[in-house]
Order: structure tokens, then C-alpha cells, then sequence
């Protein structure tokens, strides 16, 4: 069972607005449609804008909605003559026609909810540091939007420091983390390259990969004290 908001200045019930929701097991709360009522809202899985009668206001909402950064489904409620009226601008999810049957309310309402944990899923595969976005689906990195030119072996040893923020590593355990236990060469691989990172990171993020003096090395955001860094 889902939590529904249903946002419409029908002063009747939901059955009024979307018939086909009496024949369903979601919970459904109304409050007027205007933009301030997310701040009587309760937390819900998915919004419902009534945009069965004021379209130029319906479109406005949805707008301002999507602008505060809402980040469950919002889906509009419309009859078969406003669907001319429906553009990407509007910032909808999906629309619902009012006489939909339950069947294809529950259907839309089920894709609305699988697309919107689908891109959170794709979301959680990116790692953000100080203006680094590791992506780990594509074997990505871009500085500020710039992609950079990264060997397989220097985006696992970045990707793995990046998971750990702020954790020092030994050399050698970098060296079993990223290269593998089966790895037979020397600690001097993990030294290569972390200054082949720092090199292409550039010199406003070189310091995101620190060396602890004597230990290893960490991720870190905020810089640490002089007297724990070194240079590799």
C-alpha cells in the first residue's frame, strides 16, 4: 500500500477527483493545491495534482513543485480534453486520465514508484567529492563536469579510496584491495599511482588524495593539518 498526496481544490473526497482510487487499498490524504501545502504534508510515496479544470494554475504547481526538489513521483489527474495541454514543461511524471479504471491506476502509480527507485539505484552508483564525480556503471570520472582520462587501475584505486572517505590505507593494503592478493609486485605500483591521480586531478583537487606520514594514504575533503602530510 502506498502513501498518496492528493493535492485538489475539490472540497469532496478522492472518489471525486480519481473514482477508480475507492476500488484500491492505497492511503490517501488531500490537502488544497497550492504550493505551501507540502508543508502540512505528510511523508507520502507519490503526489496527485488535480489538473482536471485550472490548467494554467495545475501547470504553475507542478512547476514550483518540482522546483523545491521533491523527490517522489508527481503525477497529474486530467481529463481526455486537457491532454492536448501536456508538455514536457510541466515537469510531470506521468498523467492519469480520470476516468481510468484501477487496474491502470495501479499500473501507473506501480511504474511511477519502479522508475523513481530505478534512478535513485543509478544515483547511489555515483561518488561525490569536492566537485569529483566518480560514476561506477560507466568507469567514469569528471572534474567539474570534465571527464578524465583515467587507466582501469588508477579509477579502482580512486573509486576504493573515494568508498572509504577519510579511512587511511597501507600500501599494502591498497595493493590486495585493488591489485588483488595474487598481485606480485611492489608497493612503489600504489606510489605510481597515486601520483599519476593527483597529476590528473589537477592542482585544485590533487590534495583530495593525501599521504599520511609513515601509514598510507586517505581520501579527505577538508584538508588535514601540515604536520600529517607529505608528498608521495
Amino acid at each position: 500500500m502506498s502513501q498518496i498526496l492528493m493535492l485538489t481544490n475539490n472540497h469532496g473526497s478522492s472518489v471525486d477527483v480519481l473514482p477508480a482510487l475507492e476500488l484500491l487499498s492505497h492511503s490517501v490524504h488531500i490537502l488544497p493545491a497550492v504550493p505551501t501545502a507540502l508543508l502540512d504534508a505528510k511523508p507520502c510515496d507519490i503526489i496527485l495534482v488535480d489538473a482536471r479544470k485550472d490548467l494554467s494554475s495545475s501547470r504553475s504547481l507542478t512547476q514550483l513543485l518540482r522546483a523545491t526538489g521533491i523527490s517522489v513521483p508527481l503525477l497529474l489527474v486530467l481529463t481526455e480534453g486537457g491532454m492536448a495541454a501536456v508538455s514536457a514543461s510541466w515537469a510531470a511524471d506521468d498523467v492519469i486520465l480520470d476516468s481510468a479504471g484501477p487496474a491502470e491506476v495501479e499500473a501507473r502509480i506501480r511504474l511511477a514508484l519502479t522508475r523513481t527507485s530505478t534512478a535513485e539505484d543509478h544515483a547511489s552508483a555515483e561518488i561525490h567529492a569536492a566537485g569529483v564525480v566518480i560514476d561506477e556503471d560507466s568507469y567514469t570520472v569528471r572534474v567539474h563536469g570534465k571527464p578524465l582520462n583515467l587507466t582501469y587501475k588508477e579509477f579502482e584505486l580512486l573509486k576504493y579510496l573515494a568508498q572509504h572517505p577519510g579511512r587511511v590505507f597501507t600500501r599494502a593494503q591498497l595493493l590486495n584491495e585493488v591489485w588483488g592478493y595474487d598481485y606480485y609486485g611492489g608497493t612503489r605500483t600504489v606510489d605510481v599511482h597515486v601520483r599519476r591521480l593527483r597529476a590528473k586531478l589537477g592542482s585544485d583537487h590533487e590534495n583530495l588524495i593525501s599521504t599520511v606520514r609513515n601509514v598510507g594514504y586517505r581520501l579527505t575533503i577538508a584538508r588535514m593539518p601540515d604536520d600529517e602530510m607529505v608528498d608521495a
